[in-house]
């Protein structure tokens, strides 16, 4: 599958989903979010993926939103319309949230809703050089694709406050240094060091994968409590799946185990 501004790859239970408007810097308009949430939604439901990747062909991931597009959404105080079965890449809304985790590679320029695509994915890899900056508010207007909700969570409120009122740019270091991204490569490398991420998620139980994601984000949500009541009522369908089987035999032959997500 692939469309004129998105690509879109299945690699060993990994979909690769790339951003693809190297020409435009990547310029976000409603056709990539469109799209874009196809591919969420195809991750979401096909069973034998196991894991996404969000990347970007070209040198930058992206130079933020086509405001010329978005604007008269804005100004109605709302997004555009998904179509059916897509999945939010932005996660706003906890009912309709992709069930499965998502690695996302950046490079070059990473401003506005790119960070916001960041944050809502759940390991992040960033090439040296990249250059992060959520910079509504040089434009007049605020952050609205869930950086005001979570880059707090992920970096403390003093870091948040420091990007968010000043738009000044964030280094790759800097991002690192507070938790924005998980590992630095050198250019050109963070898409192939978030594939190997991937497929190692890939390889583990899809089950207990889903169900890790699962509890942790109900433990951001709802707090320690909620989380903690559902943890070994959640565990009772694992201990019941073949993957849980395989795994101890896996552990007992002293081999990989092959997990079917059953």
């Amino acid at each position: 599958m692939a469309t004129s501004k998105i690509s879109v790859e299945e690699i060993d239970h990994v979909l690769m989903i790339g951003l693809n408007r190297p020409e435009k810097r990547n310029a976000f308009d409603f056709e990539m979010y469109r799209d874009i949430s196809l591919a969420y939604g195809e991750l979401h439901r096909n069973p034998d993926l196991r894991c996404g990747l969000l990347f970007a062909h070209g040198d930058h991931f992206t130079g933020g939103l086509d405001l010329a597009e978005w604007a008269p959404f804005f100004s109605k105080g709302r997004f555009p319309d998904l179509p059916e079965n897509s999945i939010d890449p932005l996660g706003l809304h906890e009912g309709d949230r992709l069930c499965k985790p998502v690695v996302m590679a950046v490079q070059g320029l990473c401003l506005t809703i790119g960070i916001e695509l960041l944050l809502a994915t759940d390991i992040r890899v960033a090439a040296t050089g990249t250059r992060f900056g959520q910079i509504e508010i040089k434009r007049g207007i605020y952050p609205v694709g869930g950086a005001t909700i979570r880059l707090m969570q992920e970096v403390g409120w003093g870091n948040a406050m420091r990007y968010l009122l000043t738009a000044d740019e964030i280094s790759a270091e800097e991002a690192f240094r507070i938790g924005l991204v998980q590992e630095l490569t050198e250019p050109g490398k963070q898409k192939d060091r978030a594939f190997d991420i991937a497929a190692t998620v890939a390889r583990q139980a899809p089950l207990g994968v889903r169900a890790t994601l699962s509890s942790a984000r109900l433990a951001r949500a709802s707090g320690e409590q909620a989380a903690a009541g559902r943890l070994l009522p959640d565990l009772i369908p694992l201990m019941e799946s073949e993957d849980f089987k395989e795994g101890i035999q896996s552990f007992i032959e002293r081999r990989d185990a092959t997990f079917k997500g059953r």
